[in-house]
C-alpha cells in the first residue's frame, strides 16, 4: 500500500506496495514509481506521558494487531488491524498505506472501464453490478472507501499527521464523499507521517466487527467499530463508526443520540439499533447492508453492554 498521494512530477509513492503491486499488474496504475523507507518519527509506537498514542505511518498493521497495550488501551483498534486482510498482508501492508489505498470497485481495477477516479465521466457501478457498493449515495461515485484502519480511527477521533499538514481528521483526509474522482485529500506528493491517538477515556470498552461474504481474505460487506462508557448502568458515551458502506468511514451519530444517557439494556439497544440506517439511500442491490449495519450494531452494543 502506498501511504501518499501521486505526486505530480516524480511519480507515485511506493512503501509495502501490497496495493500498488496489484494496481501496476492491472494496469491500472502506470507511470514512474518513488521507493520510500521509514524514517525514526515514521514507524512504531510512541507513547505519552498521558497515555496518548502515536502510529507511525509505517508501522506494519501486524505490528498494530500484534500490540498488547495497544489492545489494552484501544481495543477497537487492535481488532480492526488483526480483523483486516491476511497475515501475509498484514506483515507488509503499513497504516499510512491502509488509510490511502485505492477503490476495490472492480470497475476502477478494470484498466479497460473508465470511471471517475481515471478520469472517465461518470460512474460505471451505478448502472452495472453495484452488489457491494454503498448503501449511503454521498456523490458520484458509489464505491465504499477500503479502508478498515479509518472507520476504526474514526471512532477514536484520530489526528493525522502529513509531511506537509497536522491534526488532520479522517474526514479531513477522505473528504465527505462528495468528491468521485479520488479516494482522499491528499495533495499531490504528500505523504502520511503518523496517527495521533489521545487517551482513553477511563472505563471506556471497545469491540469491532465486520460481516463478510465469505470466511478470509475478504473486504468487509459491513463494519462496526464501537466505544462506550457505560456508568450507572446508562450509556455514558458513545462512538459508533462504518465501513464498507459509503465512499467514506461514517459516524452513527443517530444512534449515539439514542443511546446517550439511556439505560445500557437489550430494548434501549434495540431501539437505538434501528437508527443506524439514518439517512441512507441505498441502491438498488445494496439495501441488504442496512439489515447487515443494524444487526452488527446490535450485536457490538448488546456484547459492551453484557
Amino acid at each position: 500500500m502506498t501511504p501518499s498521494a501521486m505526486t505530480a512530477t516524480a511519480g507515485e509513492f511506493r512503501a509495502a506496495g501490497t496495493d500498488l503491486s496489484e494496481r501496476r499488474r492491472s494496469g491500472v496504475s502506470t507511470g514512474p514509481l518513488v521507493d520510500i523507507s521509514a524514517a525514526p518519527d515514521t514507524i512504531g509506537m510512541h507513547w505519552g506521558d498521558d497515555g496518548s498514542l502515536r502510529i507511525g505511518a509505517f508501522t506494519t498493521i501486524a505490528v498494530i494487531a500484534a500490540d498488547a497495550r495497544v489492545a489494552e488501551a484501544y481495543p477497537g483498534i487492535a481488532a480492526s488491524a488483526q480483523g483486516l486482510a491476511t497475515p501475509q498482508i498484514r506483515h507488509l501492508a503499513t497504516l499510512g498505506g491502509n488509510l490511502a489505498q485505492r477503490s476495490r470497485c472492480w470497475y476502477y481495477r478494470n484498466p479497460h472501464i473508465a470511471c471517475l477516479k481515471k478520469g472517465g465521466s461518470d460512474c460505471p457501478a451505478r448502472s452495472g453490478n453495484h452488489l457491494y457498493h454503498s448503501a449511503f449515495d454521498l456523490g458520484p461515485c458509489v464505491a465504499p472507501h477500503p479502508s478498515t484502519m479509518a472507520a476504526a480511527l474514526l471512532a477514536y477521533e484520530a489526528k493525522i499527521t502529513t509531511d506537509r499538514r497536522s491534526s488532520l481528521t479522517i474526514g479531513d483526509l477522505l473528504g465527505d464523499g462528495s468528491n468521485g474522482t479520488a479516494d482522499n485529500a491528499l495533495q499531490p506528493g504528500e505523504m502520511i507521517k503518523s496517527v495521533t491517538l489521545a487517551s482513553p477515556l477511563e472505563g471506556e470498552r471497545a469491540l469491532y466487527k465486520r460481516a463478510i461474504s465469505r470466511t478470509h481474505a475478504e473486504w468487509p460487506l459491513v463494519e462496526v467499530c464501537a466505544r462506550v462508557v457505560i456508568k450507572d448502568d446508562a450509556f455514558q458515551f458513545t462512538r459508533l463508526t462504518a465501513g464498507g458502506i459509503a465512499p467514506v468511514p461514517l459516524r452513527l451519530a443517530a444512534v449515539e443520540a439514542a443511546l446517550q444517557g439511556k439505560r445500557a439494556n437489550v430494548a434501549t439497544i434495540a431501539v437505538a439499533a434501528k437508527q443506524a440506517t439514518s439517512g441512507a439511500k441505498p441502491l438498488p442491490m445494496t439495501g441488504y447492508k442496512l439489515d447487515l449495519l443494524k444487526g452488527v450494531v446490535q450485536d457490538l452494543l448488546e456484547r459492551l453492554a453484557g
